[in-house]
């Protein structure tokens, strides 16, 4: 099993450190208030959670620390709620790694117990929930649910960052993602990036942002980007968010044989980027005095 050593963010939690992508799971500033603010907040879960019945795919588990807000957060609103969740994730031993007193502590002891038979056995069922976990490419584990035509009414987009692993940021990726959202349904990411905006508006939908909460950096201009079919239910782009889809930083990843590795896709993309010309990134960051 990898050697996960937890590191403590400032909201009290922790997160782990991966050092093949170079990046924690979770931001420093506060790994569980991000599970929150950035994921089940981010697309009003407590409002949907008065549905008698609610279906989640949690793309890159890690350490279930999105699985678990969730659920923390639809059983406090209905505690009879349906809850049906898919996790993808690529390393098993992450999970494992998770399921420490340190870690759990700072949930329910009902979500602790499912946290840690997920990591187990990567399925749980008990009365009002059924969750399982897959393991491997997620470019590949999600044929299954395609397969099955699992429909998602919250989808969780948490993966590295896109210049550490951009094969899950794709325009191809984002479709399959796409085949799995309801109607109604909202994903919700982290990520702000003018390229991950793209490939999702690519991949048929409509985008808005996360607005600023009270915990981001001072450089930060959102907290990330929620996408839906319906563009009504969505907080607008900023003008300035909006010119920022007209830059160099613009420019999508693809892969579309699914199955190209990291740096073919990085290496592609910076060409892309080397060759174009529409404006540079660099000037628009000027432009809106962006450091």
């Amino acid at each position: 099993m990898s050697d996960w050593i937890p590191q403590l963010t400032q909201d009290g939690s922790y997160t782990f450190f991966s050092e093949e992508f170079g990046e924690a799971f979770h931001s420093y500033q506060g790994a569980k208030t991000e599970a929150f603010q950035k994921f089940s907040d981010a697309i009003d879960l407590q409002q949907r959670a008065q549905q008698s019945q609610i279906k989640l795919l949690d793309v890159c588990y890690g350490l279930g620390y999105n699985t678990a807000a969730a659920i923390e957060v639809i059983r406090k609103v209905n505690p009879t709620c349906n809850i049906e969740i898919y996790a993808l994730e690529l390393d098993p031993t992450v999970p494992l790694g998770s399921v420490t007193p340190q870690l759990l502590q700072y949930w329910s002891k009902s979500v602790q117990e499912i946290l840690e038979t997920l990591a187990k056995q990567h399925y749980y069922q008990h009365e009002h929930l059924k969750a399982q976990l897959l393991i491997g490419d997620a470019r590949q584990t999600i044929q299954h649910l395609i397969a099955s035509k699992f429909q998602a009414d919250a989808i969780f987009f948490d993966p590295f960052s896109p210049r550490r692993c951009p094969q899950l940021w794709t325009i191809e990726f984002f479709q399959l993602v796409a085949q799995c959202l309801a109607p109604t349904g909202k994903l919700a990411t982290y990520s702000r990036s003018a390229s991950v905006r793209t490939a999702l508006i690519e991949a048929g939908l409509q985008i808005g942002t996360i607005p600023l909460g009270a915990l981001h950096l001072p450089h930060d201009w959102a907290q990330g980007t929620i996408a839906a079919w319906n563009p009504e239910t969505l907080h607008p782009l900023s003008q300035m968010e909006q010119e920022h889809l007209k830059t160099r930083a613009a420019i999508p990843y693809r892969d579309r044989t699914l199955s190209d590795s990291a740096a073919e896709i990085l290496t592609r993309h910076e060409q892309e980027q080397r060759s174009s010309t529409v404006e540079s990134t660099s000037s628009w960051r000027r432009r809106w005095n962006i450091k």
